[in-house]
């Protein structure tokens, strides 16, 4: 039986790889369920953490969290316990036994990264994907390596920032109906931007949901059968404006599908200097 689609934070001290393929491998194990998985790197001070935790509460999500530091931990618990929100530790648990078992004290130094220019580069993409997320600073898309143009709620926030912490600058660009998309994304090179479309019901499950998580009426355009048609056929009139842009139908991948998906056909795009391939994840 399906679920309602719900909110799931993961937090971290660090990139939250760690978190969020941990995260995936058990959302692998239920069918047709797609909850809003939102990821927050790099959270060092309280008042970040009380920042996430309060959208958190507001999104009545589940919060799992990686960080080193026991003081953190403990912080996050009581607060969460405040907003009443359910959470789940990844790694303090381990650290705990680890320490019993070594008879060692943990560092508490989050994720022990290698300062290497890839590192930086990661951090300075995941920045780039937050100032450039639903539409913010268009006049920057042009230094973007992915340009990804959709609905509401087709994945488009937190494909850019799985794909930023890749250490690729991803913005992403609204679809509004009646709405015309901005004009500095006809300046890109087509090769960077990506279409990201899904099936109906799909959208009605996730934007109700979204809504309902938000204590608002599900009964609202918003979430209406007959306006997302409208918003559906709206993008694909726009998508087949720009027929050199793939566009790949999210309604059943999971993020890293949709990922591996983009990533492997700007592979083969740069390899061939211009031209979409062709692909059953591609829209006729």
């Amino acid at each position: 039986m399906s679920q309602t689609p719900r909110a799931i934070y993961v937090l971290s001290d660090a990139t939250a790889e760690t978190a969020e393929r941990v995260l995936r491998a058990g959302l692998a194990q239920f069918q047709d369920v797609s909850p809003e998985v939102r990821i927050f790197s790099l959270l060092r001070s309280d008042e970040q953490i009380e920042a996430v935790l309060k959208e958190a509460a507001d999104a009545a999500a589940l919060v799992i969290y990686t960080f080193v530091h026991p003081e953190q931990r403990s912080l996050l618990e009581s607060r969460a316990r405040v907003y009443q929100l359910e959470t789940v530790d990844l790694i303090g648990s381990l650290m705990g036994r680890l320490s019993t078992f070594l008879g060692a004290t943990p560092t508490g130094t989050p994720g022990l990264p290698k300062l290497n220019q890839a590192y930086f580069d990661r951090i300075e993409a995941v920045e780039f994907a937050v100032k450039h997320d639903d539409g913010q600073a268009v006049q920057g898309l042009h230094l973007a390596d992915i340009v990804l143009v959709g609905l509401s709620r087709t994945s488009k926030t937190p494909l850019s920032t799985y794909l930023a912490q890749k250490g690729l600058k991803v913005a992403n660009v609204p679809v509004v109906l009646g709405l015309p998309l901005p004009r500095e994304i006809e300046q890109i090179d087509d090769t960077r931007i990506f279409g990201l479309t899904i099936n109906v019901g799909a959208l009605i499950r996730i934007r109700r949901a979204r809504l309902k998580a938000l204590n608002m009426p599900v009964d609202t355009d918003y979430a209406r059968r007959d306006h997302i048609v409208r918003e559906l056929s709206y993008a694909r009139d726009i998508f087949a404006a720009h027929p050199s842009w793939p566009v790949i139908d999210v309604s059943e991948k999971a993020i890293e599908e949709t990922a591996a998906i983009v990533l492997r056909y700007r592979d083969e795009r740069l390899r061939a200097g211009r031209g979409v391939p062709d692909d059953d994840d591609f829209l006729d």
